[in-house]
Protein backbone atom coordinates (compact mmCIF):
# COMPACT_ATOMS: atom_id res chain seq x y z
CA UNK A 1 0.00 0.00 0.00
CA UNK A 2 1.24 3.56 -0.54
CA UNK A 3 0.01 7.43 0.33
CA UNK A 4 -2.99 8.67 -1.75
CA UNK A 5 -1.86 10.57 -4.18
CA UNK A 6 -3.49 14.34 -3.90
CA UNK A 7 -2.96 16.43 -6.99
CA UNK A 8 -4.70 13.67 -9.81
CA UNK A 9 -6.94 11.58 -9.72
CA UNK A 10 -10.44 10.74 -10.05
CA UNK A 11 -12.31 12.59 -7.15
CA UNK A 12 -14.16 10.73 -4.49
CA UNK A 13 -17.69 9.37 -5.50
CA UNK A 14 -19.63 10.77 -3.13
CA UNK A 15 -23.03 9.14 -1.82
CA UNK A 16 -23.33 5.65 0.21
CA UNK A 17 -26.42 3.46 -0.01
CA UNK A 18 -27.24 0.62 2.33
CA UNK A 19 -26.57 -2.86 1.43
CA UNK A 20 -28.93 -5.76 1.05
CA UNK A 21 -27.14 -7.13 4.34
CA UNK A 22 -28.10 -3.88 6.05
CA UNK A 23 -31.74 -4.39 4.90
CA UNK A 24 -31.99 -7.90 6.29
CA UNK A 25 -30.73 -7.15 10.10
CA UNK A 26 -32.54 -4.16 10.00
CA UNK A 27 -36.09 -5.97 8.84
CA UNK A 28 -35.05 -8.87 11.22
CA UNK A 29 -34.67 -7.04 14.49
CA UNK A 30 -37.75 -5.25 13.97
CA UNK A 31 -39.78 -8.53 13.10
CA UNK A 32 -38.39 -9.99 16.67
CA UNK A 33 -39.26 -7.11 18.86
CA UNK A 34 -42.53 -6.81 17.19
CA UNK A 35 -43.38 -10.61 17.55
CA UNK A 36 -41.66 -10.80 20.99
CA UNK A 37 -44.21 -7.61 22.17
CA UNK A 38 -47.14 -8.81 20.85
CA UNK A 39 -46.84 -12.41 21.90
CA UNK A 40 -45.06 -11.38 25.22
CA UNK A 41 -42.20 -13.46 24.91
CA UNK A 42 -39.04 -12.10 26.46
CA UNK A 43 -36.89 -14.78 24.42
CA UNK A 44 -37.69 -13.17 20.94
CA UNK A 45 -36.54 -9.94 22.30
CA UNK A 46 -33.48 -11.05 23.48
CA UNK A 47 -32.97 -13.02 19.92
CA UNK A 48 -33.21 -9.67 18.67
CA UNK A 49 -30.82 -7.83 20.52
CA UNK A 50 -27.44 -9.00 18.81
CA UNK A 51 -28.71 -8.39 15.81
CA UNK A 52 -29.38 -4.64 16.48
CA UNK A 53 -26.00 -3.92 18.77
CA UNK A 54 -23.92 -5.44 15.85
CA UNK A 55 -25.89 -3.30 13.12
CA UNK A 56 -25.66 0.01 15.68
CA UNK A 57 -21.82 -0.95 16.57
CA UNK A 58 -21.17 -1.72 12.62
CA UNK A 59 -22.60 2.06 11.61
CA UNK A 60 -20.98 3.94 14.64
CA UNK A 61 -18.55 5.41 12.52
CA UNK A 62 -19.24 6.04 8.85
CA UNK A 63 -17.50 6.75 5.84
CA UNK A 64 -18.06 10.47 4.00
CA UNK A 65 -15.81 10.42 1.25
CA UNK A 66 -15.78 7.37 -1.61
CA UNK A 67 -13.05 5.97 -3.39
CA UNK A 68 -10.46 7.83 -5.15
CA UNK A 69 -9.34 6.09 -8.86
CA UNK A 70 -6.51 6.68 -10.86
CA UNK A 71 -4.97 5.32 -14.09
CA UNK A 72 -1.27 5.75 -15.01
CA UNK A 73 1.41 3.95 -17.31
CA UNK A 74 5.51 3.61 -17.19
CA UNK A 75 5.54 3.65 -21.28
CA UNK A 76 7.16 6.81 -22.32
CA UNK A 77 8.30 5.38 -25.36
CA UNK A 78 7.13 2.04 -26.26
CA UNK A 79 6.90 0.16 -29.11
CA UNK A 80 5.90 -2.61 -30.85
CA UNK A 81 6.22 -6.19 -29.13
CA UNK A 82 7.96 -4.32 -25.71
CA UNK A 83 6.77 -4.73 -21.93
CA UNK A 84 4.02 -2.88 -21.06
CA UNK A 85 2.71 -2.04 -17.53
CA UNK A 86 -0.63 -0.04 -16.28
CA UNK A 87 -1.45 0.98 -13.15
CA UNK A 88 -4.88 1.12 -11.64
CA UNK A 89 -5.11 2.90 -8.14
CA UNK A 90 -7.61 2.68 -5.55
CA UNK A 91 -7.33 5.69 -2.71
CA UNK A 92 -9.16 5.90 0.32
CA UNK A 93 -9.05 9.54 1.60
CA UNK A 94 -11.11 9.22 4.39
CA UNK A 95 -10.60 8.58 7.78
CA UNK A 96 -13.01 5.29 7.81
CA UNK A 97 -11.45 1.96 6.59
CA UNK A 98 -12.92 0.40 3.70
CA UNK A 99 -13.67 -3.38 4.13
CA UNK A 100 -13.72 -4.51 0.79
CA UNK A 101 -12.91 -2.93 -2.93
CA UNK A 102 -13.69 -4.19 -5.86
CA UNK A 103 -11.82 -2.62 -9.12
CA UNK A 104 -12.87 -3.36 -12.98
CA UNK A 105 -10.84 -2.03 -15.91
CA UNK A 106 -10.82 -2.25 -19.50
CA UNK A 107 -7.78 -2.36 -21.45
CA UNK A 108 -7.62 -2.59 -25.50
CA UNK A 109 -7.01 -6.02 -26.54
CA UNK A 110 -3.69 -4.81 -28.62
CA UNK A 111 -2.72 -4.16 -25.10
CA UNK A 112 -2.17 -8.45 -23.90
CA UNK A 113 -2.15 -8.19 -20.22
CA UNK A 114 -0.54 -11.39 -19.30
CA UNK A 115 -0.21 -10.97 -15.06
CA UNK A 116 -1.98 -9.04 -12.64
CA UNK A 117 -0.45 -8.03 -9.85
CA UNK A 118 -2.69 -6.54 -6.35
CA UNK A 119 -1.70 -6.52 -2.62
CA UNK A 120 1.37 -8.43 -3.21
CA UNK A 121 -1.06 -11.19 -5.03
CA UNK A 122 -0.26 -12.09 -8.59
CA UNK A 123 -2.65 -13.47 -10.87
CA UNK A 124 -2.57 -15.33 -14.47
CA UNK A 125 -4.69 -13.77 -17.17
CA UNK A 126 -3.72 -15.63 -19.59
CA UNK A 127 -6.84 -17.72 -19.39
CA UNK A 128 -9.81 -15.69 -17.26
CA UNK A 129 -8.62 -12.06 -19.56
CA UNK A 130 -8.38 -8.79 -17.89
CA UNK A 131 -11.84 -7.99 -17.60
CA UNK A 132 -12.87 -9.45 -14.66
CA UNK A 133 -12.79 -7.96 -11.03
CA UNK A 134 -10.30 -7.58 -8.90
CA UNK A 135 -11.04 -7.80 -4.60
CA UNK A 136 -9.11 -5.40 -2.39
CA UNK A 137 -8.75 -4.26 0.93
CA UNK A 138 -7.93 -0.47 1.18
CA UNK A 139 -6.97 0.96 4.54
CA UNK A 140 -7.19 4.83 5.74
CA UNK A 141 -5.52 7.42 4.06
CA UNK A 142 -3.65 4.59 1.85
CA UNK A 143 -3.84 3.82 -1.95
CA UNK A 144 -3.83 0.17 -3.51
CA UNK A 145 -2.25 -0.44 -6.94
CA UNK A 146 -3.96 -2.80 -9.34
CA UNK A 147 -0.71 -3.74 -11.85
CA UNK A 148 -1.63 -4.54 -15.01
CA UNK A 149 1.89 -6.50 -17.10
CA UNK A 150 2.12 -7.29 -20.66
CA UNK A 151 3.47 -6.34 -23.85
CA UNK A 152 1.96 -4.13 -27.01
CA UNK A 153 1.32 -6.37 -30.26
CA UNK A 154 0.51 -3.24 -32.16
CA UNK A 155 1.05 0.71 -32.98
CA UNK A 156 -1.11 3.36 -32.45
CA UNK A 157 -3.00 4.91 -29.29
CA UNK A 158 -4.60 2.21 -26.97
CA UNK A 159 -6.70 2.87 -23.89
CA UNK A 160 -6.49 1.69 -20.68
CA UNK A 161 -9.88 1.74 -18.94
CA UNK A 162 -12.16 3.44 -18.64
CA UNK A 163 -11.94 1.60 -14.98
CA UNK A 164 -14.20 1.69 -12.29
CA UNK A 165 -14.43 0.99 -8.51
CA UNK A 166 -17.10 0.51 -5.76
CA UNK A 167 -16.52 0.04 -1.87
CA UNK A 168 -17.70 -1.75 1.06
CA UNK A 169 -17.57 -0.28 4.30
CA UNK A 170 -19.39 -0.36 7.96
CA UNK A 171 -18.89 -4.07 7.76
CA UNK A 172 -20.74 -4.71 4.62
CA UNK A 173 -23.76 -2.55 5.49
CA UNK A 174 -22.88 0.62 3.18
CA UNK A 175 -21.34 0.52 -0.54
CA UNK A 176 -20.38 3.14 -2.22
CA UNK A 177 -21.34 4.82 -6.01
CA UNK A 178 -18.91 3.69 -8.58
CA UNK A 179 -16.01 5.96 -9.03
CA UNK A 180 -15.65 6.04 -12.93
CA UNK A 181 -12.09 6.97 -14.53
CA UNK A 182 -11.97 8.01 -18.26
CA UNK A 183 -9.28 6.09 -20.46
CA UNK A 184 -5.64 6.54 -20.65
CA UNK A 185 -4.52 6.36 -24.17
CA UNK A 186 -0.94 4.64 -24.28
CA UNK A 187 0.82 5.59 -27.43
CA UNK A 188 2.88 2.55 -28.94
CA UNK A 189 5.51 3.64 -31.57
CA UNK A 190 5.62 1.38 -34.66
CA UNK A 191 8.60 -1.27 -35.06
CA UNK A 192 10.88 -0.10 -37.63
CA UNK A 193 11.63 -2.59 -40.05
CA UNK A 194 15.38 -2.77 -41.50
CA UNK A 195 15.73 -0.53 -44.08
CA UNK A 196 18.99 0.70 -46.23
CA UNK A 197 19.31 2.52 -49.36
CA UNK A 198 22.60 3.36 -50.56
CA UNK A 199 22.10 4.90 -53.38
CA UNK A 200 22.38 8.32 -53.89
CA UNK A 201 19.65 10.77 -53.84
CA UNK A 202 18.23 12.40 -57.56
CA UNK A 203 18.64 15.76 -56.54
CA UNK A 204 20.72 17.59 -53.35
CA UNK A 205 18.59 20.34 -52.18
CA UNK A 206 20.66 21.98 -49.61
CA UNK A 207 23.89 23.51 -48.65
CA UNK A 208 25.26 20.69 -45.78
CA UNK A 209 24.89 17.46 -45.73
CA UNK A 210 25.49 13.80 -46.78
CA UNK A 211 25.01 13.77 -50.68
CA UNK A 212 26.73 14.26 -53.39
CA UNK A 213 25.43 17.06 -55.62
CA UNK A 214 27.06 17.91 -59.25
CA UNK A 215 27.83 21.29 -57.96
CA UNK A 216 31.35 22.34 -57.10
CA UNK A 217 31.90 22.91 -53.88
CA UNK A 218 33.38 22.31 -50.32
CA UNK A 219 33.04 18.64 -50.10
CA UNK A 220 34.68 15.22 -50.47
CA UNK A 221 34.11 14.28 -53.91
CA UNK A 222 37.26 15.00 -56.39
CA UNK A 223 35.69 16.58 -59.04
CA UNK A 224 38.97 17.39 -60.88
CA UNK A 225 42.12 20.16 -61.14
CA UNK A 226 41.93 23.41 -62.12
CA UNK A 227 43.89 27.26 -62.00
CA UNK A 228 44.32 28.69 -58.64
CA UNK A 229 42.05 31.48 -58.29
CA UNK A 230 41.02 34.05 -55.84
CA UNK A 231 39.41 32.60 -53.10
CA UNK A 232 40.58 29.23 -53.19
CA UNK A 233 42.00 27.74 -49.92
CA UNK A 234 45.51 26.66 -49.49
CA UNK A 235 45.21 24.10 -48.64
CA UNK A 236 43.54 23.05 -51.66
CA UNK A 237 46.56 23.29 -53.53
CA UNK A 238 47.92 20.32 -55.45
CA UNK A 239 51.39 20.71 -55.04
CA UNK A 240 52.72 17.69 -57.59
CA UNK A 241 50.65 19.21 -60.57
CA UNK A 242 51.34 22.83 -59.48
CA UNK A 243 55.27 21.87 -59.95
CA UNK A 244 55.06 20.44 -63.10
CA UNK A 245 52.79 22.81 -64.70
CA UNK A 246 55.05 25.95 -62.94
CA UNK A 247 51.75 27.52 -61.86
CA UNK A 248 49.49 26.98 -58.78
CA UNK A 249 46.63 24.21 -59.18
CA UNK A 250 44.09 22.98 -56.89
CA UNK A 251 41.82 20.47 -56.48
CA UNK A 252 38.58 21.13 -57.18
CA UNK A 253 35.68 18.97 -55.11
CA UNK A 254 31.80 18.68 -55.52
CA UNK A 255 29.67 19.73 -52.98
CA UNK A 256 28.33 16.92 -50.12
CA UNK A 257 24.69 18.63 -49.73
CA UNK A 258 21.29 17.06 -47.68
CA UNK A 259 17.94 16.05 -49.32
CA UNK A 260 14.35 16.69 -49.25
CA UNK A 261 12.13 13.58 -49.15
CA UNK A 262 8.47 13.94 -48.62
CA UNK A 263 6.67 10.34 -47.64
CA UNK A 264 2.98 10.49 -48.48
CA UNK A 265 0.79 7.93 -46.82
CA UNK A 266 -2.41 6.79 -49.00
CA UNK A 267 -5.04 6.43 -46.54
CA UNK A 268 -7.98 5.85 -48.45
CA UNK A 269 -8.44 2.46 -48.40
CA UNK A 270 -7.68 -0.43 -45.91
CA UNK A 271 -6.93 -4.50 -46.81
CA UNK A 272 -6.00 -7.41 -44.99
CA UNK A 273 -6.23 -8.18 -40.82
CA UNK A 274 -3.69 -7.31 -38.76
CA UNK A 275 -1.99 -9.87 -36.45
CA UNK A 276 -0.37 -7.19 -34.73
CA UNK A 277 3.40 -8.04 -34.35
CA UNK A 278 4.97 -11.13 -35.30
CA UNK A 279 1.47 -11.57 -37.32
CA UNK A 280 0.02 -10.93 -40.55
CA UNK A 281 0.33 -7.11 -41.42
CA UNK A 282 -2.39 -5.30 -42.88
CA UNK A 283 -2.25 -2.18 -45.55
CA UNK A 284 -1.96 0.52 -42.73
CA UNK A 285 0.71 -1.57 -40.86
CA UNK A 286 3.40 -2.03 -43.99
CA UNK A 287 2.43 1.59 -44.49
CA UNK A 288 3.01 3.03 -41.11
CA UNK A 289 6.57 0.83 -40.30
CA UNK A 290 7.46 1.89 -43.47
CA UNK A 291 6.96 5.28 -43.42
CA UNK A 292 8.92 5.01 -40.32
CA UNK A 293 12.01 3.02 -41.17
CA UNK A 294 12.41 5.33 -44.38
CA UNK A 295 12.09 8.37 -41.76
CA UNK A 296 14.65 7.25 -39.83
CA UNK A 297 16.97 6.27 -42.13
CA UNK A 298 17.25 9.69 -44.48
CA UNK A 299 16.63 11.71 -40.52
CA UNK A 300 19.77 9.62 -39.43
CA UNK A 301 21.16 10.62 -42.83
CA UNK A 302 20.55 14.18 -42.13
CA UNK A 303 18.26 15.21 -44.56
CA UNK A 304 14.81 17.03 -44.25
CA UNK A 305 11.75 14.68 -44.12
CA UNK A 306 7.83 15.46 -44.38
CA UNK A 307 4.84 13.92 -44.07
CA UNK A 308 1.73 14.15 -45.99
CA UNK A 309 -1.47 12.00 -45.82
CA UNK A 310 -3.73 11.56 -49.03
CA UNK A 311 -7.39 11.05 -47.70
CA UNK A 312 -10.03 13.46 -46.20
CA UNK A 313 -7.54 14.63 -43.24
CA UNK A 314 -5.38 15.70 -45.53
CA UNK A 315 -2.54 15.87 -42.47
CA UNK A 316 1.01 17.34 -43.09
CA UNK A 317 4.28 17.08 -41.31
CA UNK A 318 6.99 19.83 -42.17
CA UNK A 319 10.13 18.86 -42.87
CA UNK A 320 12.68 19.19 -40.84
CA UNK A 321 15.98 16.97 -39.11
CA UNK A 322 17.30 15.92 -36.62
CA UNK A 323 16.48 13.53 -33.36
CA UNK A 324 13.36 15.83 -33.01
CA UNK A 325 11.65 15.31 -36.10
CA UNK A 326 12.16 11.80 -35.88
CA UNK A 327 10.24 11.55 -32.50
CA UNK A 328 7.57 14.27 -33.70
CA UNK A 329 7.22 11.45 -36.86
CA UNK A 330 6.77 8.76 -34.94
CA UNK A 331 3.69 10.72 -32.88
CA UNK A 332 2.88 11.54 -36.01
CA UNK A 333 2.13 8.13 -37.25
CA UNK A 334 0.24 7.02 -34.25
CA UNK A 335 -2.97 9.09 -35.94
CA UNK A 336 -2.73 7.59 -38.72
CA UNK A 337 -6.03 5.88 -40.39
CA UNK A 338 -8.09 4.83 -43.02
CA UNK A 339 -10.73 6.88 -44.10
CA UNK A 340 -12.76 6.21 -47.52
CA UNK A 341 -14.33 9.36 -48.64
CA UNK A 342 -16.82 9.43 -51.78
CA UNK A 343 -15.46 13.21 -52.50
CA UNK A 344 -12.74 13.79 -55.20
CA UNK A 345 -9.41 14.30 -55.55
CA UNK A 346 -7.17 15.99 -53.12
CA UNK A 347 -5.34 18.34 -55.91
CA UNK A 348 -5.61 21.61 -54.25
CA UNK A 349 -3.68 19.61 -50.30
CA UNK A 350 -1.64 17.63 -52.58
CA UNK A 351 -0.72 19.62 -56.22
CA UNK A 352 2.85 19.44 -57.65
CA UNK A 353 3.31 23.05 -56.62
CA UNK A 354 3.14 22.34 -52.45
CA UNK A 355 6.12 20.03 -53.00
CA UNK A 356 9.74 21.25 -53.82
CA UNK A 357 11.02 20.67 -57.42
CA UNK A 358 14.22 18.98 -55.74
CA UNK A 359 12.42 16.51 -53.29
CA UNK A 360 12.27 12.66 -53.55
CA UNK A 361 8.55 11.56 -52.93
CA UNK A 362 8.17 8.35 -51.97
CA UNK A 363 4.65 7.11 -51.87
CA UNK A 364 3.33 4.25 -49.83
CA UNK A 365 -0.07 3.05 -51.51
CA UNK A 366 -2.14 -0.07 -51.87
CA UNK A 367 -3.13 1.26 -54.94
CA UNK A 368 -6.66 0.17 -54.84
CA UNK A 369 -8.40 3.45 -55.78
CA UNK A 370 -7.98 5.09 -59.39
CA UNK A 371 -7.59 8.56 -57.73
CA UNK A 372 -4.02 7.27 -56.13
CA UNK A 373 -2.98 5.77 -59.53
CA UNK A 374 -4.32 9.32 -61.02
CA UNK A 375 -2.14 11.44 -58.25
CA UNK A 376 0.91 9.28 -59.18
CA UNK A 377 0.46 10.16 -62.83
CA UNK A 378 0.45 14.02 -62.24
CA UNK A 379 3.16 14.28 -59.96
CA UNK A 380 5.34 12.48 -62.31
CA UNK A 381 3.96 14.70 -65.17
CA UNK A 382 5.14 17.62 -63.24
CA UNK A 383 9.13 16.85 -62.92
CA UNK A 384 8.74 15.49 -59.31
CA UNK A 385 10.46 12.37 -58.49
CA UNK A 386 8.29 10.22 -57.49
CA UNK A 387 8.58 6.48 -56.45
CA UNK A 388 5.37 4.46 -55.62
CA UNK A 389 6.07 1.85 -52.86
CA UNK A 390 3.24 -1.25 -53.15
CA UNK A 391 1.82 -1.97 -49.61
CA UNK A 392 -0.83 -4.31 -50.54
CA UNK A 393 -0.16 -7.35 -48.93
CA UNK A 394 1.42 -10.48 -51.29
CA UNK A 395 -1.08 -12.85 -49.02
CA UNK A 396 -4.26 -10.89 -49.52
CA UNK A 397 -7.23 -13.57 -49.82
CA UNK A 398 -10.15 -12.95 -51.54
CA UNK A 399 -13.52 -12.00 -49.81
CA UNK A 400 -16.13 -14.63 -49.54
CA UNK A 401 -13.45 -17.70 -50.29
CA UNK A 402 -15.02 -20.62 -51.05
CA UNK A 403 -17.46 -18.77 -53.32
CA UNK A 404 -16.74 -19.49 -57.47
CA UNK A 405 -17.63 -15.97 -58.06
CA UNK A 406 -15.31 -14.10 -55.49
CA UNK A 407 -12.29 -16.21 -56.95
CA UNK A 408 -12.88 -15.10 -60.24
CA UNK A 409 -13.93 -11.43 -58.95
CA UNK A 410 -10.76 -11.45 -57.52
CA UNK A 411 -8.90 -12.45 -60.36
CA UNK A 412 -9.86 -10.18 -62.81
CA UNK A 413 -9.53 -7.59 -60.17
CA UNK A 414 -5.91 -8.37 -59.95
CA UNK A 415 -5.58 -8.10 -63.79
CA UNK A 416 -6.62 -4.59 -63.75
CA UNK A 417 -4.34 -3.75 -61.03
CA UNK A 418 -1.81 -4.57 -62.59
CA UNK A 419 -2.67 -2.99 -66.04
CA UNK A 420 -2.63 0.27 -63.59
CA UNK A 421 0.63 -0.70 -62.49
CA UNK A 422 2.01 -1.10 -65.66
CA UNK A 423 0.29 2.02 -66.68
CA UNK A 424 1.84 4.13 -63.86
CA UNK A 425 5.61 2.43 -65.10
CA UNK A 426 4.86 3.83 -68.91
CA UNK A 427 4.07 7.31 -67.00
CA UNK A 428 7.37 7.07 -65.30
CA UNK A 429 6.33 6.50 -62.14
CA UNK A 430 8.59 3.43 -60.73
CA UNK A 431 5.97 0.82 -58.72
CA UNK A 432 7.84 -1.80 -55.95
CA UNK A 433 6.88 -3.79 -53.18
CA UNK A 434 7.98 -2.89 -49.75
CA UNK A 435 10.73 -5.75 -48.82
CA UNK A 436 12.76 -3.99 -46.32
CA UNK A 437 16.28 -3.36 -46.46
CA UNK A 438 17.57 -2.43 -49.64
CA UNK A 439 14.27 -2.33 -51.21
CA UNK A 440 14.98 0.76 -53.31
CA UNK A 441 18.28 0.63 -54.17
CA UNK A 442 17.45 -0.60 -57.59
CA UNK A 443 14.57 2.12 -58.25
CA UNK A 444 16.61 4.88 -56.56
CA UNK A 445 19.47 4.10 -58.86
CA UNK A 446 17.33 4.07 -61.58
CA UNK A 447 15.72 7.80 -60.54
CA UNK A 448 19.31 8.97 -59.85
CA UNK A 449 20.58 7.72 -63.68
CA UNK A 450 17.90 9.62 -65.13
CA UNK A 451 18.06 13.09 -63.02
CA UNK A 452 21.99 13.00 -64.04
CA UNK A 453 21.10 12.31 -67.74
CA UNK A 454 21.96 15.23 -70.73
CA UNK A 455 18.16 16.16 -71.46
CA UNK A 456 16.97 15.79 -75.09
CA UNK A 457 17.64 18.47 -77.42
CA UNK A 458 20.02 20.26 -74.64
CA UNK A 459 23.24 21.92 -76.36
Amino acid sequence: MTAVPTSQGQQPATGWAPTRALGRAVLLTGLLLIAGVLLGRVDLVVLAVPFALGTAYALRRRPTAGPQLWITTDAEHLVEGGAFTGTVTVGNPDTVGYDVAVVRTRVSPWLLVERAQVGGARVDLSRSGVDRPFVTVVDTGTAVDLELIGKARRWGRHPVGPAGVRVAAAGGLLVSRAAIMEPVRVGVYPRTEPFEAAEVMPRAAGLVGAHHSRRPGEGGELAGVRVFGPGDRLRRIDWRVSLRARQLHVAATLSDRDAEVVILLDVLAEAGRSGGVGGAASVLDTTVRAAAAIGEHYLHRGDRVAMLEYGPAARRLRPATGRRQYLTLLEWLLDVRAEASPHGSYDQVFGPHLLSSDALVVVLTPLLDERSAQMLARMARSGRFVLAVDTLPADLQPPGRGRGWAEVAFRLWRLDRDTMIGQLREHGVPVVPWAGAGSLDQVLRDVSRLATAPRVGAR
